[in-house]
């Protein structure tokens, strides 16, 4: 089947060339029997993908069930996952099969794996390996043959780092890899995705359709979607019942986008080159830090320079004068007090100099910087370098390679 084909069939919107790799990716690696890892936030259809990797795969006429990892409690998962024994714990009144004897010869999706238990991991991981497990309250080994999707709305090398999900499960699970994007990575598909939920609501209710006018247009557009495809169905929704003017407008849809902040918008998970971890995140904004208060450190000593008694004597006129334009005006230190060149100062400039002061301020140079003092400073040893940069010494091993430096 084409991209089109899959699209049309299984109800996804969208011409974004990232959405339409994701579903090409799906439809290639559909015929092997490839364990999937499917990336992406709440909200942006993840749950499609599996479908279409079982019904293209030699196991569509084998069972297909979808599990919710994080739906289930941590003291029943392996029950559900693996089956139980009668009397295996309070309540186990009978034998029960797991989820994995059920799909047996068929496909088995495992949405939200990353709130799986570590003890519920290895178990897992014996079941990708050796298509082997065993039911809750039994010693007899079982066999499966099952192929595993996932799908994970977390940041797993955050939670590598963390000890929160197991590297060896990670590496198992994520063969190949399919990254669905957020809504605001397929700025083009907004209005689309709208006038579809429009359409398909003024049917169900039996009312005309909302039309957005080109400023609501923007709006629409430029907003961050942090629920996604969900929400944007959902508010579309809700204009359709509660308007009665269906010719919207920006004031009237700005009512129904609620205000965010960077504390409720979900993590972004991206494969794209540029996306940060927070581990590359501390370490930039403490480079940031540094610069600052080399800065202020460097605006407190000309301020000492300049209102104390005879203490600018020695000043050369080009240094008069490049203290001159960095201080132009009157320049504020962090204590909020202001600087003024002295007069004395100013006629000792003489007639105005030109002069190109160059300093790099790249983020990246400074970090090099600091990796190299920090390996210095400890003498090569990683571990006690990357304490001193505060991150994690699989970050740094992995800027020393990005960045070539010879410890």
């Amino acid at each position: 089947m084409t991209i089109q084909d899959l699209k049309q069939k299984y109800g996804i919107i969208g011409n974004t060339a990232l959405l339409e790799r994701a579903v090409d990716i799906a439809r290639q690696v559909a015929p092997t029997d490839l364990n999937v890892v499917i990336n992406g936030e709440s909200g942006t259809g993840k749950e499609v993908f599996p479908q279409i990797i079982h019904s293209l795969s030699a196991r569509k006429h084998g069972p297909y069930i979808a599990v919710n990892c994080g739906a289930i409690p941590e003291g029943t998962i392996d029950s559900e996952l693996f089956g139980h024994e009668k009397g295996a714990f309070t309540g186990a009144t009978e034998a029960r099969k797991g989820y994995f004897e059920v799909a047996n010869g068929g496909t088995i999706f495992l949405d939200e794996v990353g709130e799986l238990p570590l003890a519920t991991q290895a178990r897992l991981l014996r079941v990708l390996e050796a298509g082997e497990y065993i039911r809750v309250g039994s010693s007899k080994v079982q066999k499966t043959d099952v192929r595993v999707v996932a799908a994970t709305n977390i940041n797993f090398y955050q939670a590598l780092e963390k000890e929160k999900f197991r590297a060896d499960l990670y590496y198992r699970l994520n063969t190949v890899p399919i990254y669905l994007p957020p809504l605001r990575e397929r700025k083009e598909d907004i209005h689309l995705l709208f006038r579809k939920f429009a359409n398909d609501f003024a049917a169900k209710y039996k009312m005309p359709v909302v039309k957005l006018n080109s400023d609501a247009e923007q709006v629409l557009v430029n907003y961050f979607w942090p629920g996604n495809i969900r929400q944007l169905k959902n508010i579309t929704e809700q204009i359709s019942i509660i308007e009665k003017n269906k010719d919207i407008n920006a004031e009237i849809l700005l009512k129904y986008l609620p205000q965010y902040t960077s504390n409720n918008v979900p993590s972004v998970i991206s494969s794209e080159a540029g996306a940060f971890s927070s581990n590359d995140r501390e370490l930039i904004f403490k480079v940031m830090r540094d610069m600052k208060g080399e800065l202020n450190d460097l605006k407190k000593v000309v301020y000492d320079l300049l209102s104390g008694n005879g203490k600018v004597s020695t000043m050369s006129n080009d240094d008069v004068q490049v203290l001159s334009n960095l201080y132009n005006n009157g320049d504020m230190l962090d204590n909020g007090s202001s600087i003024k060149l002295h007069p004395s100062v100013i006629q000792k400039a003489g007639e105005p100099h030109t002069i190109e002061v160059e300093e790099t301020l790249s983020l990246q140079d400074k970090e090099i910087d600091m990796i190299k003092k920090a390996l210095r400073k400890h003498k090569g040893k990683r571990k006690y370098a990357a304490k001193e940069l505060g991150i994690s010494e699989r970050t740094l091993y992995r800027k020393i390679n990005e960045y070539h430096i010879e410890e």
